[in-house]
Formats: C-alpha cells, sequence, structure tokens
C-alpha cells in the first residue's frame, strides 16, 4: 500500500511539474506527448513484473499522443476468454486507480469484432485507433489481422455512411459553421473531432491501421501518410499541422485553467487564453481570428476528404458522361474538374465559382486544392492585379445557390481576396449571448436565409419572388457589415461609403451604387423603429416612411432586415419580431401606395374596426372603447378579449389577471386602478416571479382604469409559462399592488436563486447610455444598458420617483444588452423639458448602476 501510495505521489508531482512547464504548455504536440509518456511510464512501472495473459493497448486520445491534461485515459484489455482473466484484468485496474491514473477501460474479445460490426459500428470504429502497450505482442498483432480481414466492400460503405450521418448530426447538436462563436473544440464543425472522423474513414477505407510506434502524435503520422500518398502537398501539410495544434493547444490552455475536462470555449476563456498565448489586453481578439482560420482550415480538409470518400461510394462515372464547360474545365457527375496541372488567376477562379453556381456543382478535390493554393500564392505574394468582376456579376444574377457558392468562395479563401474590404470580415466577432457567429459567417448564413424565402407562401416569400434579378439585394446583404471591423458604432454609415467604391470597382452603374448604399446605410432603421416604437404612433410611421422614395426601397430593406435578424442566432429571431415587422411594412406600403399620412392611415384603420358590428351593436364595448385614447388597443387585443375586460370592468373587482399565448410569448394583462407606481411595481412582481419582461403596453381609460399587458417568457428556458405558474404569478402581483410585497427583498432572493445563471448569460459590461427624443405627444427615453434580471423594475421605479408616467414601454434585446424604448409624460400631462433631461439622466443611470 505504502509502495502504491509514494507511486501516486511521485506521479501527480511528475504530471504538476508538465503542466507547470508555460514553455511546454505552449507547444500542443509537446505537452500531449509528454504527458501520454509519463501515463505509459507510470503504467508500466506498476504492471510491468505482472505475467498476464492479454494485450492492454492505449485507445482514444491516449493511442493517438494526443492527452489533453483532464482527457480521460482510455485502455483496452484485449484477452482471448474474459472470464480467464477478470482476476488479471480486475487487480490491473484496481492498481491504475490506487497510483491516481484514472482510467476509463474496456475489455473485448475476438467475439466482439465481429458482434460490433453487425451492432456497434462505434464500438467498431475504437480498434483501429488502439496503441500496443503491455502484454503479447504476438496476440495483438493477431488482433489487428482479425479486424482488418473481416472488413469487406459491404461493411466499409455502411461504416462510412454512418459517419456521415454522424457528422451532420454532431454539426446540428455542437453548430455546423467552423466560426460559431463559442465553439465546441471538440465537437463544432472544424474541431478536432472532424478530423478524427475523416481520418477513420481513412482508415476503414483503406482497410489499415497506423501501428507506427514512434514519439509523435497519431495525427502528424496520418499527416506524413497523405502527403506520401500525394493526396495533399507539403504546403497544406504544414498548414493542417500548425491548425490542428492550435486547437489542441486551446483544448489543452481550457482543460488547465477549468482544471477539469472542458471543451467549450466560452468568451470568458478566449481573452484568459489570449493573454496567456501573448496577446495584449488590445489585441487578444487576434487569436480568435487565427483560431476561427484554424478552424476553418480544418473544417475544409475534412469537408474535402469526406467528400472524396462520399463521391467513391457511388462508384466511377464513365468518361463519355463528361462535358466541356471550357477550355479549362469540364464537369463530370456534378463535380467540376480542371484539365491541366496550372495555377489559376482570380478572374479564372471567379469564372469556375460561377459555373459552380449555374450548375449546383461541387468541385473534385484536385481542383479545390489549385484554387487554394493558387488564391494563397496570390495573396502571399501581393502582387494583385485588379480581377475581371464579369463573372461575380453573372453569379449574384443566377436564380439559385448565391448563398452556398459564395460561402464555398469563403472558406477556400477566394472572398477575402476577391474583395480585400470583406476579409477584415473574417473571424471579426462581437462577444456577446445573442450573436452566435463571427461577421463573415453571419453575413453568409443571411444569404442563405434570404434564398430560403423562395416559393415561401408569406409576405418576405411573395416580395423575394417579386424581384427578378436580385444581386442588388444580395449585394446589400453581403456588404451591410462590411465597415464593422472599423467602427461597431456607425458601421452604416462608413459601409454606404464602403459600398460606393467597391460596387465602382465592381463596375456597377450610378443608381445600382444608389440603391445598395441606401440600403447599407439604412439596415438598423426598421429593426430600430419596429422593435423599439409604437407602431400606432403617426409621427413613428410618419418619421420611417419619409426616408424611402419608392416602394422597391421599402421591399428591400424589408427583405434585408429580416435577413439580418435571422442570422444572428435562433434565439433573436422570433415570430414576435416578425409579426412586428411585418406590421410595420404593411402600414408604411399602405402609406406610400395610398400617399396617406401615419394619422391618416390610423384613422382609417380606426374607423374600420369600431364600425365592426361586435363593437358598434354594444353599447358598452363602445363606450369602452371611445374611452381609450390609443388605437393600439383596438389592435392588440381582438373583439372578444375586448368584451372579456369590459365584463371584468363591470364586476368591479379591484384587480383582474388574465393569461394568453402567442407569438412565443405568454401575454398576462392587468385591468386595476391606476396609481404613481404601478407599472414598477407590476414589473416588479412579474420579475420576482422569474419572467422575462420583453414589452409593456399601458392604455388607461378617462376614468383612471388600466389596461396593462405584458409579453414575458420564463427566464430559465425563455418560453411561455407553464400553467401551473400562474397561481404564484397572480399572488405576486397581488401582493405588489397592494404594498403587501418587499419587493427589494424579494429581489435578494431571486438573485440568488439565478446568480449562476445570470452571469452565464448576462457577461458584457457595456456602459449606459441614455437618449432623448422629442415626439409630438411624448419624450421617448432610449435606454442601452447590459441586461440583468429586475432592469426593467429598477428603471420604471426611478421614473415613478422622478415623477414621470410611462405610457408604453418596449425591450429590444442587442447582443446581451438591451434597449427599453419609453414613452413618457410629466404627472401634469407635459413633455419633458430640457432642463430636466440631465438630471433625469444622472438619476437613471445611478440606479442602473445599482443593480449592475
Amino acid at each position: 500500500m505504502q509502495h502504491s501510495l509514494e507511486i501516486k505521489e511521485q506521479f501527480e508531482v511528475e504530471k504538476k511539474r508538465l503542466f507547470d512547464n508555460k514553455e511546454l504548455i505552449q507547444d500542443a504536440f509537446k505537452l500531449c506527448i509528454g504527458y501520454s509518456l509519463l501515463v505509459e511510464e507510470f503504467i508500466f512501472k506498476v504492471l510491468s513484473s505482472k505475467k498476464v495473459d492479454f494485450v492492454l493497448a492505449a485507445a482514444g486520445s491516449f493511442s493517438r499522443r494526443e492527452l489533453s491534461p483532464y482527457s480521460d485515459i482510455d485502455l483496452m484489455f484485449i484477452t482471448e476468454n474474459v472470464s480467464e482473466n477478470k482476476k488479471d484484468i480486475e487487480e490491473s485496474v484496481s492498481l491504475l486507480w490506487d497510483i491516481g491514473i484514472e482510467i476509463s477501460h474496456t475489455v473485448r474479445e475476438f467475439s466482439d469484432i465481429d458482434k460490433f460490426l453487425k451492432n456497434d459500428l462505434t464500438s467498431f470504429t475504437q480498434f483501429f485507433e488502439t496503441r500496443f502497450l503491455f502484454g503479447n505482442k504476438d496476440f495483438y498483432k493477431k488482433w489487428n489481422n482479425k479486424i482488418l480481414s473481416v472488413l469487406n466492400e459491404k461493411h466499409k460503405a455502411r461504416l462510412l455512411n454512418q459517419y456521415f450521418a454522424d457528422i451532420k448530426q454532431r454539426h446540428k447538436k455542437y453548430g455546423g459553421s467552423p466560426k460559431v462563436l463559442e465553439p465546441n473544440i471538440k465537437s463544432s464543425a472544424g474541431g478536432l473531432r472532424d478530423f478524427h472522423t475523416v481520418e477513420w474513414i481513412y482508415l476503414i477505407k483503406n482497410n489499415t491501421i497506423i501501428f507506427n510506434q514512434a514519439e509523435i502524435t497519431q495525427t502528424e503520422l496520418f499527416l506524413i501518410q497523405m502527403e506520401h500518398e500525394k493526396f495533399i502537398d507539403n504546403k497544406a501539410v504544414k498548414r493542417l499541422l500548425k491548425s490542428y495544434e492550435l486547437l489542441l493547444a486551446v483544448r489543452n490552455l481550457l482543460h488547465i485553467f477549468s482544471k477539469r475536462r472542458q471543451d467549450r470555449l466560452e468568451f470568458t476563456m478566449q481573452k484568459q487564453i489570449a493573454l496567456f498565448l501573448g496577446y495584449t489586453e488590445g489585441s487578444w481578439k487576434e487569436f480568435m481570428f487565427e483560431y476561427f482560420n484554424a478552424t476553418n482550415i480544418v473544417y475544409r480538409f475534412s469537408r474535402t476528404l469526406g467528400k472524396k470518400y462520399e463521391e467513391e461510394l457511388t462508384g466511377p462515372i464513365s468518361e463519355f458522361l463528361s462535358i466541356e464547360l471550357d477550355d479549362d474545365y469540364y464537369i463530370k457527375d456534378n463535380i467540376i474538374y480542371i484539365k491541366d496541372e496550372r495555377k489559376l488567376t482570380l478572374s479564372e477562379v471567379m469564372r469556375v465559382f460561377y459555373y459552380r453556381g449555374l450548375h449546383r456543382a461541387r468541385f473534385g478535390q484536385h481542383l479545390r486544392s489549385v484554387i487554394i493554393n493558387s488564391t494563397l500564392e496570390i495573396e502571399e505574394s501581393e502582387q494583385y492585379s485588379l480581377p475581371s468582376s464579369v463573372f461575380f456579376r453573372e453569379l449574384l444574377k443566377l436564380p439559385h445557390n448565391i448563398g452556398e457558392t459564395l460561402s464555398i468562395m469563403n472558406s477556400l479563401g477566394v472572398l477575402g481576396a476577391f474583395l480585400p474590404e470583406f476579409r477584415e470580415l473574417i473571424g471579426f466577432f462581437q462577444p456577446g449571448v445573442y450573436h452566435c457567429y463571427t461577421a463573415d459567417e453571419h453575413t453568409l448564413i443571411a444569404l442563405k436565409n434570404l434564398e430560403k424565402l423562395r416559393s415561401q407562401e408569406t409576405t418576405l416569400g411573395k416580395i423575394f419572388d417579386s424581384i427578378k434579378v436580385k444581386d442588388m439585394l444580395y449585394l446589400s446583404v453581403l456588404l451591410h457589415d462590411i465597415a464593422k471591423p472599423i467602427s461597431i458604432s456607425g458601421h452604416e454609415i462608413i459601409g454606404a461609403e464602403m459600398a460606393e467604391t467597391i460596387l465602382g470597382h465592381l463596375g456597377y452603374g450610378a443608381d445600382d451604387i444608389e440603391l445598395v448604399q441606401f440600403l447599407v446605410k439604412n439596415h438598423l432603421v426598421m429593426e430600430q423603429f419596429a422593435l423599439r416604437r409604437n407602431l400606432n404612433d403617426p409621427e413613428t410611421l410618419d418619421d420611417f416612411v419619409s426616408i424611402f422614395s419608392n416602394i422597391t426601397e421599402l421591399n428591400y430593406l424589408y427583405l434585408l432586415t429580416f435577413t439580418d435578424l435571422s442570422a444572428v442566432s435562433p434565439m433573436v429571431w422570433t415570430n414576435w419580431k416578425s409579426d412586428l415587422l411585418e406590421e410595420l411594412y404593411s402600414k408604411s406600403l399602405a402609406m406610400l401606395n395610398d400617399k396617406l399620412t401615419g394619422e391618416d392611415l390610423l384613422h382609417k384603420n380606426t374607423l374600420a374596426m369600431i364600425s365592426d358590428p361586435q363593437i358598434a351593436n354594444n353599447h358598452a364595448v363602445e363606450s369602452h372603447v371611445e374611452s381609450i385614447d390609443d388605437v393600439g388597443y383596438l389592435q392588440l387585443y381582438t373583439h372578444e378579449e375586448i368584451k372579456e375586460h369590459v365584463k371584468k370592468i363591470e364586476e368591479g373587482n379591484s384587480v383582474s389577471i388574465s393569461f394568453n399565448h402567442a407569438n412565443g410569448f405568454t401575454n398576462i394583462t392587468i385591468i386595476t386602478k391606476d396609481f404613481p407606481s404601478l407599472l414598477s411595481r407590476l414589473c416588479g412582481s412579474l420579475s420576482i416571479s422569474d419572467l422575462n419582461i420583453h414589452d409593456a403596453k399601458i392604455f388607461t381609460r378617462k376614468d383612471g382604469i388600466v389596461i396593462d399587458s405584458f409579453n414575458v417568457t420564463d427566464f430559465r428556458t425563455n418560453k411561455i409559462i407553464n400553467a401551473e405558474k400562474y397561481s404564484s404569478i397572480k399572488k405576486n402581483i397581488i401582493a405588489a399592488l397592494q404594498n403587501e410585497l418587499h419587493l427589494v427583498e424579494e429581489f435578494k432572493k431571486t438573485k440568488s436563486r439565478w446568480w449562476r445563471l445570470e452571469n452565464k448569460l448576462f457577461k458584457q459590461k457595456n456602459k449606459v447610455e441614455i437618449d432623448f427624443e422629442e415626439y409630438d405627444k411624448y419624450s421617448i427615453i432610449d435606454i442601452h444598458s447590459p441586461d440583468k434580471i429586475g432592469l426593467l423594475y429598477q428603471i420604471t421605479n426611478k421614473m415613478n420617483e422622478l415623477g414621470l408616467v410611462v405610457y408604453f414601454a418596449r425591450v429590444a434585446t442587442k447582443s446581451d444588452d438591451v434597449v427599453d424604448a419609453f414613452y413618457v409624460l410629466d404627472r401634469n400631462g407635459n413633455k419633458i423639458t430640457e432642463a430636466d433631461k440631465d438630471l433625469i439622466t444622472l438619476e437613471l443611470k445611478l440606479s442602473i448602476d445599482e443593480i449592475l
């Protein structure tokens, strides 16, 4: 026992020495090999004296000699008869755990080969990735020969198809883009597992196992073999090794800093790792640029190799079925090939991308390599000549496949070489809970989302289909964030200027340039109006419509706004936002078509609503509607709901609360008598009920009865509220209104419940900004702030203290900040004076700082 403890202490000392070596940590391959050899050394130390009738083999990352600090140490015991060796195996496992080697082990015998080949492909794959450690070498050789002997072409096809399906499933779960902002280093697209998978595919396809016991990683051995077989050249090997080593280094550091197995590279860790690797406070995001470049290279390689083997599964196509595209390229079985081995100019590359988009084809593996190497040589030599833009312009006029073609162009490095301004977007990112992708990936996803509108029976789909030639629309999406690397603030203004230069170089005329400039300059405007303003306010509608000179501009901006928001993340595009944008579009279209003002339109709509027999023929309902000086009330509630409001008011209850579901939200409507702190108390009671408030609408009758409407979601799940919670929510609301709830104390309890989730979701420390805008009837206060639990309560409570009455409020999430818009007057019904704005700004900032 003492002996085991001494060995364990020695192992811990040696392991600590290894992981404390800052110089070694920065060399991922050396660290992983060093740790793997250390584990092997101590395994030998305790097991070498045992006489056994089995083979002990390393598996997984241990087999690859790519063992990260907290990776599983996988071992495989291989034996002819498990029962006869059970005792020896159990003793070996205990000895290893006693000395601190916490292994994960499997026990296999020869019959498992046939069994797993038939029933468990994942386990069968593990047999291809083992390395001999201890025991009978002849028996190990016999084991490997058996593995190779059982595979026939049918088995191989089944295994490879399973791998292709597994890749899709894994990418769906962890991110199908190599530029996910908080990636899983192992499992996201372009991660370590992508590389491992194509290596396994190669081994199975070629019925081989890498036996080499040299003290280098299996990745290095595999790439050496790839180069030897002339599948890739030496430059590609160097690129891949550098990229893979960076991913491995990041994984090692994640483990060391987290002191546990951790594969998700979150924002906080990104900065910590960057600073450790020598990046400065001001330049640490450059580290993520390098990381995304590495994942793109790994993704590109794994996808190319995967496509090659997918093509080979279908069998060879007769040369008679090939079609010549021009003197340089031909297409066969929907794959484009190059005729001669030579470097390509950017104009020649653009031509073959046009063919790819036109035919919805793919590139052959060799052509992909030629494109990559030609583009890299052009960039490295910096010998740029202005490429012909003819085929790029024609590509954008194609009826299909624009987003996918430009994505491949970006993946192979061509888009940044052709448009140097776009190169700055590649790998550029804004940390935030709502942004999922780098700026270039966001742009390309937006293009794909735009094309998905084709033939949809929606307003957006019909507008998209009505545009015959869509190149200007595609260009506006491609360039809408082009200036973000220069400055996020004001990027739309700078971007419009850049668009003029870019389109001029591409050979577009003045009218086309003017349209794209308009769209880039205004690509945030429709979102800001729809999500932060009252769409039943005539001045809001007049201000929005004033930016358009024709309906084409409105149609294009609606499409651009949709694609931009839908490509941020699945959390950002919601039915609620979709409905608000469509409402703004529909009202603006009517105003432009009929040359109406906002007041004309709203008056027309209101007349139509109150003329409805369900209102006109019911005196109580008609009187109720006439007592509310806000046409938004008629648009928010159905006739049945309005009748229900009248019924509740006539019943004379002090408080009436109802729940409804629409567009992914739970709508809570509270009917009660107005008093000064009503809104803040309602916001407080909803927040301590673990609800996220997305917007609030306040309708006040002339007799002081208030109908307050809140769209909310569950704080934890961001989904609609479970009906089981209704009674507790009602209880909190009533207690708050009757001043029986100590909201400050309740908030402390709420924050103690959710502090972990709050810290995870709301990480940014951006400054608070407060802006004022004057409308005809109201003063509008826009508050930009980092998001926090109870923020809306804090703000409305302070507004009440300042004597401000809120008539309309809307919360719009942007990154992990919020932009809260409040339509307010003072208690005398007057707008905010210039003299009061400084005091209001100071008081609100101090109040928000308290909660932050």
